[in-house]
This record gives structure tokens, sequence and C-alpha cells, in this order.
């Protein structure tokens, strides 16, 4: 059986939708702000390979494949160490920009999937953590002037 997750969030980030949008939009300098990606390489227009790590000592490794750039909307496709898709979608608020997340995946390899179903609270504050860390870069460099 494939172990599967469900995460969603939401934030108040204080700036304006298309600056949160090109910010998000701009994945190959995701590493330069959000301390759990590790690295981002192009494949094309569309799809790059990301290794993410956060607390625990293991580094997934993903392509994310995009499939969605609306203005108020974000999604992609998620292939590799997890399968699935992740989505943003922004919220123009008074104060700023409202941010909702949401991500489904199952896990592909086996070892992970065999692991998740004896440390799964453990996987998920990991992913906890790098979700915060990545929302404390994000409020910082949506601050920034550009």
């Amino acid at each position: 059986m494939t172990a599967s997750y469900s995460f969603s969030g939401s934030w108040l980030l204080p700036a304006p939708a298309e600056r949160v949008h090109a910010v998000l939009l701009d994945l190959q300098h995701y590493p330069s702000w959000w301390p759990q990606v590790r690295a981002v390489a192009k494949i094309d227009d569309d799809r790059a390979r990301v290794l993410c790590r956060s607390a625990l000592p293991y580094t997934l490794d993903l392509t994310l494949t995009a499939t969605r750039r609306d203005p108020d909307v974000l999604e992609s496709d998620l292939t590799g160490d997890l399968i699935g898709e992740v989505r943003w979608r922004l919220v123009a608020e008074t104060g700023g920009t409202r941010l909702l997340f949401e991500q489904e995946v199952e896990v592909a390899s086996p070892l992970l999937s065999a692991a998740s179903r004896l440390l799964r609270p453990v996987l998920v504050w990991n992913h906890d953590r790098m979700l915060a860390g990545g929302i404390e870069g994000l409020r910082s460099r949506v601050g920034q002037r550009a």
C-alpha cells in the first residue's frame, strides 16, 4: 500500500499579490530564500528538478512540472520521490496577500513508503518544518524591494 499525504496552510504576507506571485514563479531562485530547497535545476520552461531537505537527514529528489501559472493560482505536478500536485492560491486582502497552500502526494519509493507507515508523525513534522522555513523566507523576500 502506498503512503499518501495531504498538506495545507494559510498565511498573510505583507506584500501585494503580484509581488508574491513573481517570487513563487521564480523557482530557480528558491534556494536563495527557502533554506530547505537545496538545489533547483531547470529542465525546460515547464519542468525543474528540485532537491529538498528539511530537519531529517534525507533529501527528496523531485521533478516539478508547471501546470498552471495564473495570477491567482500556481500549480505543479510532482514526480520523483513523491508523486502528486502542489498548489499556491493568492488572494488579495487588506494588508497584503493571503497565501493558501495545498499539496496531495503519494510516496513513490517503496522504502520511503514502508518507512512512512512507522514514521508518519515524524514525516509530517518534517514537512511542517520545511514549510515554515519557506514561509519565513518568503515573508522576508516579498518584503524586499524589487
